[in-house]
Parts: structure tokens; sequence; C-alpha cells
């Protein structure tokens, strides 16, 4: 069965990096465009990054180009997450994603970022 296991989230500083890990298994990871979504207290979860199954296409949240980056290994089935220049309004739980016919959700990962 599908499984992803989100790692990596944590409590930081406002302008400090935290690097997220997404661990797949039960399905071909190579051939599936995964995602980064987040969900703050009281507000709907959103789409923050995207990788094609290659890693040669990537899009993120407007808010968070130039300081997220989304990338992938392929012979770890791994995907990630490296968020840089943290605001506290990145403060969510982040949520792996695919789709392969039904979404696919890990557990998610608390991250939050305060003073």
């Amino acid at each position: 069965q599908v499984q992803l296991v989100e790692s990596g989230g944590g409590l930081v500083q406002p302008g400090g990096s935290l690097r997220l890990s997404c661990a797949a298994s039960g399905f071909t990871f190579s051939t599936n465009i995964m995602n980064w979504y987040r969900q703050a207290p009281g507000k709907e979860r959103k789409l923050v990054a995207a990788i094609d199954a290659f890693g040669g296409r990537t899009n993120v949240l407007d808010s968070v180009k130039g300081r997220f980056t989304i990338s992938r290994d392929n012979a770890r089935n791994t995907v990630y997450l490296q968020m840089n220049s943290l605001k506290p309004e990145d403060t969510a739980v982040y949520y792996c994603n695919t789709f392969r016919g039904v979404d696919y959700w890990g557990q998610g990962t608390q991250v939050t970022v305060s003073s």
C-alpha cells in the first residue's frame, strides 16, 4: 500500500531554515508527481510546491518563491522541501501528497516559526 512519511519539522526562529523529507513506498515513485501542502490552524490546506516525475519541472506558491525549493531523489524514493528565510506565516502542518486515482497523504509534520 502507498505510504508517505514526512520528517524534518520543528520549531525555528524567523529567518531560519528547515528541510522536510517525505519517504515514499508502495508505488513506483519515479512515475509520480509529488506535492507538498500545508495547513495552518483554521485555514484550508494549500498546495505549496509540486515536482514532476523526473524533477525537471517544479512549481511553488507565489508567497514562498525564492525561499522554498522542492526536489526529489528517485533512487531514494524521497521528496524534499528546503525552506529558507522562514516567516511566522509559514507556520503550519506540512503534508506530502501524491495522486494515484485517489489522493494519498502523509501524517504531516509541524513547522512552527516563532521567536
